[in-house]
């Protein structure tokens, strides 16, 4: 009802044809199902990267992780109100970067740290999360790239 009302206010804001609004609006739950999924994958990596930071005796991991953390419980925001690819993209390319430092850091003697860092269950969750999110993330891309191509073909 909420959606009518909005819909009939945007009718009378460009002045439409009151008669080409649908009278049932359908819902895609399959669509916003992804979208709340990619949005609470990166807000638990965000919230276990604030937690695994806040203690650290490294500053610069410190740093690394609470601000880090802090911007993917933020990412939550793009996906929950589905601002568009670009901001999917700039998550994937992101999160792909955290996994990438993390993956590059358990190599022995890495150019970052020196040494391999040790592999623990809380790495281990983080990094489920964010590869979660890619590929959730991808998956809306492509859900919303079929979209267009359906309605292009109408």
């Amino acid at each position: 009802m909420l959606i009518r009302v909005y819909l009939l206010i945007i009718v009378r804001f460009f002045d439409l044809d009151e008669n080409q609004i649908p009278t049932k609006i359908k819902t895609d739950k399959t669509r916003n199902i992804l979208f709340f999924a990619a949005a609470a994958t990166t807000a638990i990596a965000g919230i276990i990267h604030i937690i695994l930071g806040i203690p650290s005796d490294n500053q610069n991991m410190q740093i690394l992780f609470v601000i880090g953390g802090i911007i993917q419980i933020l990412w939550v925001i793009p996906m929950i109100r589905k601002w568009g690819n670009i901001w999917y993209f700039v998550g994937i390319g992101g999160t792909i970067v955290f996994i990438a430092i993390w993956a590059i850091t358990r190599i022995p003697e890495n150019p970052i740290i020196g040494r391999g860092g040790r592999v623990s269950d809380n790495g281990m969750l983080v990094e489920a999360f964010q590869i979660a999110f890619v590929a959730i993330t991808i998956v809306i891309l492509a859900y919303e790239k079929r979209k267009l191509s359906v309605k292009i073909d109408d």
